[in-house]
């Protein structure tokens, strides 16, 4: 996959394999898409269909703490709330890159997902 840098660091895709733009929108829907997703790029390791995966893992991880934090009740349910209006909001921006095929971060949070899981 070719890769061009743009001013703020981030990497869009050139030219993308049609298979790894499979497995990226894949892992983007619910958590059966991104185990689907992770089993058929575990022989392949396409880099494009990586990176999408490493955000979907992110956005599912950032689901569950807004879970946790629900629990605890009014200021708990509140967060959760707006939280979960602006995880959709990632949601859909990362599902639309995937299809764009551009290899760009989800917003908000998506360059700490970079980090905390380049090593999957």
């Amino acid at each position: 996959m070719e890769t061009t840098e743009t001013k703020l660091g981030t990497k869009e895709a050139v030219a993308v394999n049609e298979e790894a733009k499979k497995i990226a929108i894949i892992s983007y829907i619910t958590i059966i898409g991104l185990v689907i997703a992770f089993v058929m790029n575990n022989d392949k390791k396409l880099d494009f269909a990586n990176y999408h995966i490493r955000q979907s893992i992110g956005l599912c991880v950032t689901g569950l703490a807004l879970g946790v934090i629900g629990i605890i009740p009014i200021l708990g349910w509140i967060i959760n709330m707006v939280g979960i209006f602006v995880l959709l909001y990632m949601w859909i921006m990362a599902l639309m890159n995937a299809i764009n095929e551009k290899e760009k971060p989800a917003p908000i949070l998506g360059n700490k997902y970079e980090i905390w899981f380049k090593g999957l």
